[in-house]
């Protein structure tokens, strides 16, 4: 069981460089966990390609097909006080974007003490870097350049 943030969703439903990496470790997940507006945010990033050319409306309409078939089955942190007092410690201790905050809250709501042995699927540097201070391991171990 890993948490994944919304960076990593996206390459799993559109191709990406990182998509291969992802859907190795989306193979052997037995449950993914994800932030509540995961789904807003990766609906959001197929839209802006959408909007910049990168995806065509039939792409765009598979890529959201696959988001629902993989929603139905994930479980999600949903929103509360104890996430909302994470996030904004989070955005007082590390260099981070509110939507960041939330994902990072979210997931020591789900693990509080994850002690390197909970797992973060993340490909944005900066959220990688503040959950690995809170103690997350991360997946990929590596990003690629």
């Amino acid at each position: 069981m890993r948490f994944w943030d919304a960076s990593a969703i996206t390459p799993l439903l559109v191709a990406e460089r990182s998509s291969p990496a992802v859907h190795v470790l989306l193979s052997d997940d037995e449950a993914m966990i994800v932030w509540w507006a995961s789904r807003v945010e990766c609906a959001s990033a197929l839209r802006r390609r959408e909007r910049e050319g990168a995806l065509d409306g039939r792409a765009v309409g598979v890529a959201l097909g696959l988001l629902d078939a993989l929603a139905s089955a994930w479980s999600e942190v949903l929103p509360s006080d104890r996430v909302r007092l994470a996030a904004e410690r989070a955005l007082a201790v590390h260099a981070l974007r509110a939507a960041d905050a939330l994902q990072l809250a979210a997931a020591l709501a789900w693990e509080p003490e994850p002690a390197r042995t909970a797992e973060l699927v993340c490909l944005d540097g900066r959220l990688r870097y503040a959950a690995a201070r809170e103690g997350f391991a991360l997946a990929p171990a590596e990003l690629e350049a």
